[in-house]
């Protein structure tokens, strides 16, 4: 099979994924199991290269995916400026990639979970 189940239903596992990459996209760094942050890479990675692309039919296969969630809110000019995930993701993180074939996110090991001693990992994107 072409992926891990997590010991999760197919829709838990969606919305789990769903979360997980939306979570890495606004904070650009999370910490998360192994088995976990291998299946985040691979959705994450889709969806900047969609972030690439730009046009208008990527940001709606993207914005399908990618949870409706505040990534950042300032004020500029007396206005109060809130951007989102999918925001962000296609103004601010997909243009950092422009020259870069893939390969966005990086996996770094962490010491076992207290309690259950799960594998734990960082799982970051790229600067």
């Amino acid at each position: 099979m072409g992926y891990r189940k997590l010991g999760r239903t197919s829709s838990q596992r969606k919305a789990m994924l769903r979360d997980l990459t939306t979570d890495l996209i606004i904070n650009e760094r999370i910490v998360t199991t192994e088995a976990r942050a291998k299946e985040v890479r691979s959705t994450t990675e889709k969806m900047i290269t969609l972030g690439k692309r730009g046009d208008l039919h990527a940001r709606r296969q993207a914005a399908a995916f990618v949870r409706n969630e505040v990534a950042d809110v300032r004020e500029e000019n007396e206005e109060v400026v809130i951007e989102t995930a999918l925001q962000k993701l296609f103004n601010d993180i997909a243009g950092r990639y422009t020259e870069r074939q893939g390969g966005y996110t990086r996996i770094l090991k962490m010491e076992p979970r207290r309690g259950d001693a799960a594998p734990m990992v960082i799982i970051e994107l790229v600067k």
